[in-house]
């Protein structure tokens, strides 16, 4: 083929094609630049973006699991102020005990007692009874309670597993503490209820089991949230290594481009011209 051609331009096919593969590669990179991504989407690295979308959903269902660990985290806080103010009002309760076991106490001063007795209790349920969150309870199983009694199951992270927290039996826990005027009408009586293995210090031995089952629960949870941070943490950084761009290295790239569309434009523009030098033959 004649270099001396006006019908085929093979130094313009070149520059031209030169041209486009640097124009096509500028907007690779602008592409990159402007996402902040090396992989933005499936065109870039197919294997890649599938890797990235997992993670991605990875992430945003441990947000979710902590959203919901965070909102039992209330009930289980909730029961805990409960059963704790419930086990301060026991703990003056049995003082008042202790008083009606002694048999000099008799008369009206016996009826005082009694009387602030009941009045510790009547706390105890309304404690129990008050220990909702968000209309859920875990010991409000008593007529007046202010939310649905029942067990927790909770998503504690990103695959589904969850988290059973169990409910305490707040009305039988009442009733065995809820004693009748007539058990405490007399110091015998009294003295077998606050004996070592009497139905008083075995109510507050429950108690104490439920404080202690609560207790590991909210750190449990506690300790959950923090780990499903730390894993998002890590996600997120596995996920930056697999996808983000290098934006010096893209900068760099960036102007370098330039400037190879510039020169690639001016040669583009040069060789076109080269037909032109033809028509001198013919003057």
């Amino acid at each position: 083929m004649s270099l001396n051609s006006v019908n085929t331009n093979l130094n313009a096919a070149i520059a031209l094609q030169s041209l486009n593969r640097t124009s096509s590669q500028l907007a690779v990179t602008q592409k990159t630049i402007s996402t902040g991504y090396r992989v933005a989407d499936a065109a870039d690295d197919g294997a890649a973006y599938a890797v990235a979308q997992r993670v991605r959903s990875d992430v945003g269902a441990l947000g979710s699991a902590n959203q919901q660990l965070g909102n039992v985290k209330g009930l289980i806080s909730t029961t805990i102020t409960g059963l704790n103010a419930a086990s301060n009002s026991l703990k003056e309760a049995r003082e008042i005990l202790v008083k009606l076991g002694d048999s000099n106490t008799q008369g009206d001063q016996r009826n005082q007692y009694v009387a602030q007795y009941q009045s510790k209790l009547a706390n105890v349920k309304t404690f129990l009874q008050d220990a909702g969150y968000s209309n859920k309870t875990l010991i409000g199983n008593i007529t007046g309670s202010n939310g649905t009694f029942g067990s927790v199951a909770v998503i504690r992270n990103e695959v589904g597993a969850t988290y059973g927290i169990a409910t305490f039996g707040g009305s039988a826990f009442f009733a065995s503490v809820n004693f009748t005027s007539t058990a405490l009408g007399s110091a015998a009586s009294v003295q077998a209820l606050v004996t070592a293995s009497g139905t008083f210090l075995n109510a507050l031995s429950t108690l104490g089991t439920a404080l202690n089952t609560y207790g590991s629960a909210s750190n449990y949870v506690d300790n959950q949230i923090s780990y499903n941070n730390d894993k998002v943490d890590s996600l997120n950084g596995g996920l930056g290594s697999l996808i983000d761009a290098d934006l010096a290295k893209e900068s760099a790239k960036l102007q370098a481009l330039q400037i190879r569309q510039q020169l690639g434009t001016q040669a583009l523009s040069i060789a076109n011209q080269a037909p032109q030098s033809l028509l001198s033959l013919f003057k």
